[in-house]
């Protein structure tokens, strides 16, 4: 019997996972495994944990939706903790496997880890293969080759909408052949060294993860509400579930591919008539792909001070300023309101991650990381690229072409909130 592994990371989803496709039809059975890397759940330089209690809990409801799923196929989820380098090659020297399958990834660390694991594997006679599942637009399909890819987002989107295209998705397996694989038993937030959490009665959403929820919040959002003809013009609101998509979550815990959504777009188009706003979600997906693309042609660059540009932005790291913008204690309402949405909840909106972002690194004058870092531990749909792109941009050292983008909070606080309706939910 021929033997191969699928290491699930942030693809956990069964429909357009080619990594699945791919395992499924290149040997007799697979092993779908999810490694719970201790690393993840470490503490950083910036003293943030990597990962908060709120994406923990959504990770966990991911992989029992995941496991589930797969069960109904005749398959399971194996769970494992540690150490990927060390637990993969153990469970395939056990389970004789010739090959691991995984998806691609683009930053740093991850990188690393990767690298690690094939060197590992590699020792064993085992094959390691990776595949781009995370993206809208594949790589190899771009008009340009990474290192090429334009830094300014609008020449990124403009070539590569007119001269590349969007590959069909892959198709759920329906059946798959495994190994036996005990009930999944998913540790508790505090055995991950967590506080258990309840997310606040007041969020905008209360978000569950897994492949199973992500779907219906498509179904709910586009079909039932039809919310997606409206995106455009409600986007930069801040109070309620349907001022914007919220597919943000399951895209970053890959419960659902960008391709998924765009095909669902399309059809939705079909039936309902296309406008900017449907245009609107194809265009945000493309800003999610071009972070991406970002960090795979600039790699370590935009998690340093200087970014992409060369030219450190002077910041200090105050510890009790940094503490008051964390705990919404600026004495600014709408900061604060926002901050302490974030804290309560581990969401923000669009709207609010931009005002609060420039009001840290323009108004507090601190080092942008120490933002970017605490968005790492709090948000529910921390993306790495997304993250880290967007905080370097608005510092004025990443992929915006103005060095200086400063929002004037009072002016935005007036545009998007005038009534104080966000500011009196959240500071009562």
């Amino acid at each position: 019997m021929k033997t191969a592994l699928i290491w699930f990371k942030t693809d956990l989803r069964l429909t357009d996972n080619e990594t699945l496709v791919k395992a499924i039809a290149q040997n007799d059975q697979v092993l779908p495994l999810y490694c719970l890397d201790e690393d993840h759940f470490t503490t950083t330089s910036f003293g943030f944990k990597k990962t908060g209690s709120f994406r923990a809990q959504f990770l966990l409801e991911s992989l029992a939706d995941l496991d589930k799923n797969l069960r109904k196929l005749g398959s399971g989820l194996l769970l494992v903790k540690g150490k990927p380098e060390l637990e993969l090659p153990k469970i395939a020297q056990q389970f004789n496997v010739k090959k691991v399958y995984a998806k691609r990834e683009v930053a740093f660390e991850e990188k690393q880890t990767e690298a690690l694991v094939q060197k590992e594997l590699f020792k064993l006679g085992c094959q390691f293969e990776t595949l781009s599942t995370s993206t809208l637009y594949h790589a190899e399909d771009l008009p340009f080759s990474i290192k090429d890819i334009p830094d300014v987002f609008t020449n990124f989107r403009k070539k590569t909408e007119k001269e590349s295209v969007i590959r069909p998705i892959f198709d759920a397996p329906t059946a798959i052949s495994t190994p036996e694989i005990p009930a999944l038993e998913l540790p508790t937030l505090t055995e991950l060294d967590l506080e258990e959490i309840a997310i606040d009665e007041r969020a905008a959403i209360q978000f569950k993860g897994g492949e199973s929820e992500a779907i219906k919040r498509l179904n709910h959002y586009f079909y039932e509400t039809k919310c997606l003809s409206k995106y455009k013009e409600t986007r930069n609101e801040m109070v309620g579930s349907n001022y914007s998509s919220k597919f943000s979550a399951w895209l970053a815990m890959g419960c659902i591919s960008a391709r998924f959504i765009h095909g669902e777009i399309k059809k939705y188009e079909k039936q309902f008539g296309s406008n900017d706003s449907t245009y609107w979600l194809e265009f945000e997906l493309l800003w999610r792909d071009f972070f991406r693309f970002m960090f795979k042609k600039h790699q370590t660059k935009l998690f340093q001070p200087s970014g992409i540009v060369g030219e450190p932005k002077l910041a200090n790291t105050n510890q009790k300023v940094l503490d008051m913008w964390i705990n919404g204690k600026t004495k600014n309402d709408f900061i604060d309101a926002n901050m302490i949405e974030l804290k309560l909840t581990g969401f923000m909106s669009n709207r609010g991650r931009q005002n609060v972002a420039s009001y840290l690194i323009n108004d507090l004058q601190l080092d942008w990381r120490l933002g970017a870092a605490y968005f790492e531990e709090q948000l529910i749909d921390y993306d790495v690229s997304s993250n880290w792109g967007n905080w370097a941009y608005l510092a004025g050292v990443g992929n915006d072409p103005r060095t200086n983008r400063y929002f004037n909070i009072e002016k935005q606080a007036n545009d998007y909130d005038k009534s104080k309706v966000f500011r009196n939910l959240w500071l009562q």
